[in-house]
């Protein structure tokens, strides 16, 4: 009898790294008004109409779209709603939306407060 060094492979399926929330959506169909947070940047692959995926995700990335980064629609163009100008942040930017497509966001969710109501540093007693 002959015993493999290989470990038992299992049939259950890996676990997905890269689980992404229900909500999330590309930057290019937010709407104005809409606020959101940055979960990804990049195409993965696939091919953009104008610049190398990799050299777009460089200078999103050098913009400020970085993990985390909140992120709400100011403005959009009067024909075909493009550009947007979108606030990052606390910077102004302006997109194409189809360099939009490469940022995934979900909703943005106000940090969870401490509970504790804000309080009253000083009084103006003037009359």
């Amino acid at each position: 009898m002959h015993l493999s060094s290989r470990p038992a492979v299992s049939d259950a399926p890996a676990p997905d790294q890269d689980a992404l929330p229900a909500d999330a959506r590309p930057l290019s169909r937010a709407a104005k008004g809409e606020v959101g947070r940055v979960i990804r940047v990049g195409l993965d692959g696939a091919l953009h109409d104008s610049l190398d995926p990799d050299e777009l995700e460089r200078r999103l990335l050098e913009i400020g779209f970085v993990e985390g980064a909140r992120v709400e629609i100011l403005h959009e163009g009067l024909f075909g709603r493009d550009p947007i100008a979108v606030k990052v942040d606390d910077m102004r930017v302006a997109l194409r939306r189809r360099e939009a497509e490469a940022i995934l966001i979900t909703a943005w969710q106000q940090p969870a407060a401490s509970g504790a109501t804000p309080r009253v540093i000083a009084e103006d007693r003037r009359s």
